[in-house]
């Protein structure tokens, strides 16, 4: 058995984690940084969701960190790849869903020179393929985490612990309390709120893959296990088959049209997370235009992955891989084509992309996690326009940063449709991030106190970096200082957002603000 003695241990290395990572390391603490894929990076890397966020990000609404990132990303397509240069802000694929959509191995790179240097010093030590297992705790303080990797234990001693895993993990290991599903409007008051909470009610995840297309080719995969069950499948929340070009509006939730290729014929599904658009550099002929297969038809709601035993876990996920392999397999031999005919054999499965066997990414998208029951919970008259006349949500006096996104709701695992409603450009509490029964651990990415209804705008990439580097600064403040988070939130807290400030931290919208708590 190895073991680990550090200021700080992060378990998870999703965009969180690594930003918690940064933060702390680059305040002088040690830290280790656990990751159960090969790849750091989460939503953004191993999970192949490229960055969702709001339309003021080239300008502000996010750490100096996180932008940071975001500039590495292009200047990294800049040294590496011929780019014929516009003038314009560099988006590598042309993407519908962001101004920044990339290739999942570029953000990869990016994240591990950004590590690099606290490696190269010893202040940080990263673990891949590394899970949790056990949590030793007394009374309220995490004492012990132990990870398997490899085939060994090892376990980890901190002062403080963050959870940046995608399911929140450390939680039933630690037996901190936590929400799973939905709320009831007794628990929260929430207008979209069910009548009864339910804890199945949870959304899909998806597993990703990446395709390039050529045409006159032939790429077709062979015909996957699922697929006469998928093909066939039509949900009772759907207007056709899964696999089809239609799908609920997220918003009405009438029959709304896709199109692969050609806009005209209904929603682009192509360019939506296209990552590659050759066009933007000087290539050789041949070379294709490649995408990232994220779309309604291969959300996955018919079980879960966590709070289920092992054998429903391995079928929700065997599952899933299956229905994204039989999408594609259904675009390439039965789709129906813009020009009359069916199926698109130039699509090829970019297997190199995920460096996976199967082609699909290393890990599922997962939209949400166990939660927290925190010092504060975020809930949905906290965002909802319907609550605040002014232009942005709850002014929280412990506003640890900023974010902005509708509440997205997917389909969930007891067949409820879409939720798609507004919301107002928010603040992230630092009471969301501090469970209430453990005083040295905190939540560092989707596993926050929000609930069922607000996960859906706190879920996304530009959130759970600050989340994360939020938490990571923290803690360096509480060894500082000799505080704990709670501590530190009903104490010091005006002293802790001047340090946020001056790190990059942006606290305040730049439009006026009139509710506060």
């Amino acid at each position: 058995m190895d073991g680990h003695h550090v200021d700080l241990a992060i378990i998870g290395g999703g965009l969180g984690g690594v930003a918690a990572t940064l933060a702390a390391c680059e305040k002088g603490l040690s830290v280790i940084l656990t990751e159960e894929t090969e790849w750091i990076g989460g939503q953004v890397t191993s999970q192949g969701v490229p960055p969702d966020e709001h339309p003021w990000i080239e300008e502000f609404g996010a750490t100096g960190r996180y932008k940071l990132y975001r500039r590495k990303v292009r200047d990294a397509y800049r040294r590496i790849m011929k780019v014929v240069d516009d003038g314009k802000a560099l988006n590598p694929g042309n993407g519908l869903v962001s101004a920044i959509c990339h290739d999942p191995r570029v953000t990869l790179h990016v994240l591990q020179e950004l590590l690099l240097p606290f490696q190269l010093t010893g202040h940080l030590t990263v673990l891949v393929n590394a899970t949790p297992v056990k949590v030793e705790k007394q009374g309220r303080r995490v004492e012990k985490v132990w990870i398997s990797s490899g085939g060994r234990l090892t376990g980890i001693e901190a002062p403080y612990y963050i959870d940046a895993t995608e399911t929140g993990d450390l939680l039933p290991l630690a037996e901190i309390s936590y929400v799973t599903g939905a709320e009831s409007k007794e628990d929260t008051g929430e207008p979209h709120a069910l009548e009864a909470a339910d804890p199945l009610d949870i959304q899909a995840f998806t597993y990703v893959l990446g395709m390039e297309y050529r045409e006159g080719g032939y790429h077709v995969i062979p015909e996957p296990d699922m697929y006469t069950f998928w093909r066939d499948f039509q949900p009772g929340i759907w207007p056709d088959k899964l696999l089809s070009f239609f799908a609920p509006h997220p918003i009405t939730k009438e029959k709304r049209a896709y199109s692969l290729f050609d806009g005209g014929m209904g929603f682009l599904l192509w360019a939506y997370r296209r990552i590659l658009d050759p066009s933007l550099f000087r290539l050789k002929d041949g070379i294709g235009e490649v995408t990232l297969m994220n779309w309604p038809q291969n959300d996955y709601f018919l079980g879960n992955v966590y709070d289920v035993n092992k054998a429903e876990k391995e079928k929700n996920l065997y599952q899933a891989k299956q229905l994204s392999l039989s999408l594609l397999y259904w675009l390439q031999t039965e789709a129906p084509r813009e020009d009359g005919g069916r199926g698109y054999p130039g699509l090829k499965l970019r297997k190199d992309l995920f460096m996976t066997e199967d082609g699909l990414a290393k890990a599922p998208y997962i939209r949400e996690s166990r939660r927290i029951k925190a010092e504060y919970t975020v809930v949905e008259q906290d965002v909802s326009p319907d609550f605040s006349t002014g232009p942005t949500g709850t002014r929280f006096p412990d506003r640890v940063g900023v974010g902005s996104y509708s509440i997205d709701l997917h389909p969930s695992m007891k067949g409820r449709t879409y939720l798609d409603i507004k919301a107002l450009p928010f603040y992230i509490p630092f009471g969301a991030l501090i469970p209430k029964d453990t005083d040295n651990l905190l939540a560092g990415c989707k596993n926050i106190g929000t609930t069922h209804i607000t996960n859906g705008c706190f879920r996304l990439h530009p959130v759970e970096w600050n989340i994360g580097e939020a938490g990571g600064a923290a803690v360096a403040f509480c060894l500082k200082h000799d505080l704990n988070p709670r501590q530190l939130r009903e104490h010091r807290m005006d002293q802790f957002q001047d340090v946020l400030r001056q790190d990059g931290f942006e606290l305040e919208w730049p439009w006026p603000n009139n509710k506060e708590e």
